[in-house]
């Protein structure tokens, strides 16, 4: 282990952000430098909290299974090549991991049990980062080619996983996204603030050096049909995500002025960095000068938050119907479950209004516009909301954003013509192989798992990898971490 007393002699430290005022004029990282080198002062005394525990339960909390008190031993002894090399054996992202993971490895640590936890997603993108630095991240291009092909329809972190894993097998991989650029909601859904597209390109960089084809501006399912796809390939793998927003059916949703967080944010990405706003040259949504509310509490909520301050609202106010969690873990989410806890993420500490225990009655506009959302305060009776009577009241809105999650997978076009079979959620059904119900199609991420988080997005596309080297070639050397039925420590 690292330190046997480290996690007596010092507590649990995290990188200061950039003071709020500044960051709020630009869109760079939260962090100075990068998040990565933010860290680096304090970075060996916290891996060396790390107590290399006999039954290391940050592991079952990772579903990428990172080895963590190896990479945390590493670091502690400034062997940064080992700790890279650890790291990347389980994970392709940890660029992209290291910043937008919840850490559901950190509720797992047992030093958590009466300690604050081992700052393990602070040492994570510490490592990745220095790797970059030190030119200590290459290609690995494949030996020899299978002569198989494999398409990639989707162009997230599952679908990238997936590509990087089969195009280092041998296997001749091409990664399409109807977007004009590769990166699914990596780029178009995660603002600049919280990772700087640069950490996407160079990481695109290294698989093209290895080989994987990337076929932007394609919408298969329309241009290019599923048949013709299946065609083409030996086999294909849907890293379609979970891109159905879940919608708000209440008077008023069809003012102008509501839209939901996934037509806002893709437009602020586009332009924070240089970009046109939209392809066609319509008019970008924005928040300035504006009274914005954004309807769902969670992290793309935060995102939406987040950008609405940087182009100047006049407030921002963010609802959720649950009412608000406390600061200590619940007694029926005992550790090592990921408990819901009150959290504040970087967005927050820069202004905005947190709003608990609500639901929206109706909106309401003039001439044809929204000017105010009728709220009403909500209590859990009998495992349902029911509005309390005489809390009826009005919040300015001339921006709404709604940020309530996904549904699952759009079923028109490539879906259809595919003629998978879905599950009873509305995600394309798998077996323990990710495999779908048509021969040679397989499925990784949310688009089979439902939304989810960004490592089980890696995860799977890892595990996918295996199952699709295995039908094409017989066997694998491929790691494959997780089945598809398996869920985290999460309640």
């Amino acid at each position: 282990m690292a330190d046997p007393k480290g996690f007596l002699k010092k507590g649990r430290e995290v990188a200061e952000r950039r003071p709020v005022d500044e960051r709020l004029q630009d869109w760079n990282e939260v962090y100075p430098g990068s998040a990565g080198r933010a860290l680096l002062p304090i970075i060996t005394e916290q891996a060396s909290r790390c107590m290399d525990c006999g039954i290391p339960f940050c592991h079952k909390g990772c579903p990428l299974g990172n080895l963590i008190p190896e990479w945390n031993d590493l670091v502690y002894r400034d062997d940064w090549d080992g700790a890279i090399e650890r790291l990347h054996a389980t994970n392709n992202f940890p660029e992209f991991t290291g910043r937008l993971c919840p850490a559901p490895c950190e509720p797992a640590c047992v030093l958590g049990i009466n300690q604050d936890p081992v700052t393990i997603k602070n040492v994570e993108v510490s490592i990745i980062d220095r790797a970059w630095e030190d030119r200590n991240v290459r290609p690995q291009p494949p030996e020899w080619l299978s002569g198989k092909t494999v398409a990639v329809v989707g162009s997230g972190p599952a679908g990238l996983a997936a590509a990087q894993q089969l195009t280092r097998a041998g296997h001749t991989v091409a990664v399409y996204e109807r977007a004009d650029k590769i990166g699914g909601l990596l780029r178009y859904g995660i603002p600049e603030f919280k990772m700087e597209k640069a950490h996407v390109d160079r990481r695109l960089d290294q698989m093209r050096r290895e080989g994987t084809v990337f076929r932007p501006g394609v919408d298969v399912g329309g241009t290019l049909t599923g048949t013709e796809l299946r065609h083409r390939y030996d086999a294909v793998v849907l890293a379609i995500g979970s891109t159905v927003a879940r919608d708000l059916p209440v008077p008023g949703r069809e003012l102008d002025g509501i839209h939901q967080a996934m037509e806002f944010l893709p437009q602020a990405n586009r332009v924070a960095v240089g970009d046109a706003a939209t392809p066609d040259g319509s008019a970008q949504i924005r928040a300035d000068g504006k009274h914005v509310v954004i309807i769902g509490g969670g992290d793309t909520g935060a995102d939406c938050l987040g950008t609405s301050l940087r182009q100047g609202a006049a407030s921002v106010t963010q609802l959720e119907i649950m009412p608000q969690p406390g600061e200590d873990r619940p007694e029926g989410q005992p550790w090592p479950t990921y408990p819901m806890v009150f959290r504040v993420s970087s967005a927050h500490e820069e202004g905005g209004e947190r709003v608990y225990s609500v639901s929206t009655q109706k909106f309401v506009g003039e001439n044809g516009r929204v000017t105010a959302l009728q709220l009403v305060d909500v209590e859990m009776r009998d495992g349902r909301f029911e509005e309390v009577a005489g809390t009826e009241r009005q919040i300015p809105a001339d921006l709404v954003l709604l940020a309530m999650g996904f549904t699952g997978p759009e079923r028109e076009g490539l879906v259809e013509q595919l003629d998978v079979e879905l599950d009873d959620r509305g995600n394309v059904a798998r077996d323990a192989s990710y495999a779908s119900s048509v021969s040679g199609v397989y499925v990784a991420g949310d688009a089979g798992r439902g939304q989810s988080l960004i490592v089980w997005a890696i995860a799977e596309g890892r595990a996918c990898a295996a199952a699709v080297d295995t039908f094409l070639t017989g066997s694998t050397t491929l790691p494959a971490p997780i089945p598809p039925t398996e869920r985290p420590l999460v309640v």
